[in-house]
């Protein structure tokens, strides 16, 4: 016993030969507990082994080679990756939020006011026909514009007698599911002008199809759920820090290759060869970064700006297909706004790599930003914004080829 007293109060002996010796002592259970403290204490840079060592100017609070549960509980734990995982684990689930609304709810109804502008009324009136052959009293056109103009800015409220008709008119089109009782009341609707954009809509429109948009979604939610179990699960060995990295570079090249797909789809539908020519260089850059980052020399600290900068010409080389869509449809709000969201979206970008390469600020005060406010963490909540922004371009892209369409 007294052995192994000497043992446990020796600075020099092995941390093996303490957790051999010390833990069947008497007093195992408290010692245990103690281990277990020193065992998985947060560590300092000059401490981690070289393959976790990438950023000198974050002085403490390291991870190091701990169990897999023990890096799974983290999670919940303060050290100098928590935000890191946390601003992309959360924004992993915006997304998914986004992307189970979009499936649901866009454009399941179009603007009433929006599909009037670009409404076709002889068409619609035409299609009415079809729709209702045998209906007696089929106001001529003129007639039918200036009751459709007179009713549409009230056809929220309650309807009145100066515009029952042109209610009858549409909403015998209506599937049964939208009334109540039988059609003496004129067909009590749940909500007329949602209705009636229903009906209308599908006369002047034919959606698009939204698989570049969620392609997009797609890769932003690959994006980041990859970086948050990347940032997660590093520490725990060499060969799973090289896997997770490798796996992050993937998604960041994902991100951004599948965020030229909307832009690119929508702008150049009505011309293949252009729309397939950028479509096809983007995706190809994309596979070629992926492949290039697989290179052991990679993921070395020298070469973070090398990193950097070719993420970003990733980025850039978007800027043709964009100056491209403003020459041909110069005339359209819609380019001018969606460019709009391109630019931010592109600053976000630009702004997080030229953090994540410099270091900043942790570089200016070292050990000062290792919890909280260090380049990294900067970077991941500029790649979330940026990225919802493209998402509102996108939501602008939509609209308007479903209205416009070819």
């Amino acid at each position: 016993m007294g052995k192994k007293k000497q043992v446990c109060e020796d600075s020099e002996v092995s941390l093996d030969a303490i957790d051999e010796q010390c833990l069947s002592s008497p007093k195992e259970g408290k010692r245990k507990r103690l281990w277990k403290q020193v065992r998985y204490q947060l560590v300092e840079y000059h401490s981690l082994p070289g393959y976790l060592r990438d950023n000198e100017f974050i002085v403490g609070h390291y991870r190091s080679e701990w169990p897999l549960k023990q890096i799974l509980l983290s999670i919940f734990t303060i050290h100098n990756e928590t935000l890191n995982v946390w601003t992309h684990l959360i924004g992993f689930f915006i997304f998914l939020s986004l992307t189970i609304y979009t499936a649901m709810k866009i454009p399941k109804v179009v603007d009433l006011s929006d599909v009037l502008k670009k409404a076709d009324l002889h068409k619609l009136h035409a299609e009415l026909m079809a729709c209702l052959p045998s209906l007696p009293n089929m106001p001529d056109l003129h007639r039918f514009r200036e009751e459709l103009k007179t009713s549409l800015p009230t056809i929220d409220l309650i309807p009145s007698p100066s515009n029952w008709h042109i209610i009858e008119l549409l909403t015998n089109c209506l599937p049964e599911r939208f009334s109540h009782g039988n059609h003496t009341d004129i067909c009590v609707l749940h909500n007329v002008k949602e209705d009636l954009a229903n009906i209308i809509a599908p006369l002047m429109m034919r959606p698009i199809t939204r698989w570049p948009f969620f392609a997009f979604l797609g890769g932003a939610m690959f994006c980041l759920l990859s970086s948050s179990t990347c940032h997660l699960l590093s520490c725990y060995s060499q060969r799973l820090s090289y896997i997770m990295l490798r796996l992050d570079y993937a998604g960041i090249a994902a991100l951004i290759s599948t965020s030229f797909y909307p832009p690119v789809y929508y702008s150049f539908m009505c011309d293949p060869f252009f729309c397939n020519l950028y479509m096809g260089f983007i995706t190809l850059l994309g596979i070629a970064t992926i492949l290039v980052s697989l290179l052991p020399v990679f993921e070395k600290p020298e070469y973070r700006s090398i990193r950097a900068s070719l993420f970003f010409g990733m980025g850039v080389s978007g800027v043709a297909p964009i100056l491209h869509k403003l020459i041909l449809f110069w005339d359209q709000p819609e380019a001018h706004h969606t460019t709009g969201y391109e630019i931010l979206m592109g600053i976000f970008y630009g702004v997080g790599a030229l953090v994540y390469a410099m270091r900043i600020p942790e570089r200016w005060m070292p050990g000062k930003f290792d919890i909280a406010g260090h380049s990294h963490q900067l970077f991941h909540v500029l790649v979330v914004a940026g990225a919802y922004t493209h998402y509102q371009a996108g939501l602008v892209y939509l609209k308007w080829r479903d209205l416009e369409g070819c």
